[in-house]
């Protein structure tokens, strides 16, 4: 998305949008985001898209808003779709203004809240799936013995 060339030599437009106090200029989906997305979002909603191409749309039409939270940095999308971001600042590139550009970095899709209604509460899901893997490691544990 950052850089992309207009017709005329040696003319770039000055591609970003306004994520928050963040100007977004390209944004890079994780491989576990990728999986995450194949599994969660693909079999409920039938989606067949480009996970970037998708997001970038919904981030041009304002879909995507942050999550009451600001402790994570979960946004939703449509009201509906959570999903984990991390902003990494590129190295070196400003707006002709002079502000920082920065890539949206999504690092996974944690589902549908229609769907999996745990996510209106993401402190109280997140701990209850920490509590969750430790008891199962603990179960392993006991298990060896």
């Amino acid at each position: 998305m950052h850089g992309k060339g207009m017709e005329m030599w040696g003319v770039y437009e000055p591609f970003h949008i306004m994520l928050n106090e963040y100007r977004v200029a390209d944004i890079v989906i994780t491989p576990h985001a990728r999986s995450r997305f194949a599994d969660r979002m693909n079999k409920e909603d039938g989606m067949d898209v480009d996970i970037g191409a998708w997001i970038w749309q919904c981030v041009k039409q304002n879909r995507v808003r942050p999550y009451s939270q600001s402790e994570y940095n979960a946004y939703l999308i449509d009201n509906d779709t959570s999903v984990v971001v991390e902003f990494k600042e590129l190295e070196g590139v400003t707006t002709l203004s002079g502000h920082p550009l920065y890539v949206m970095v999504v690092v996974t899709f944690l589902g549908n809240i229609s769907v999996t209604p745990q996510l209106r509460d993401l402190r109280g899901y997140f701990s209850w799936l920490h509590h969750s893997r430790r008891m199962k490691l603990m179960k392993k544990r006991r298990r060896r013995r």
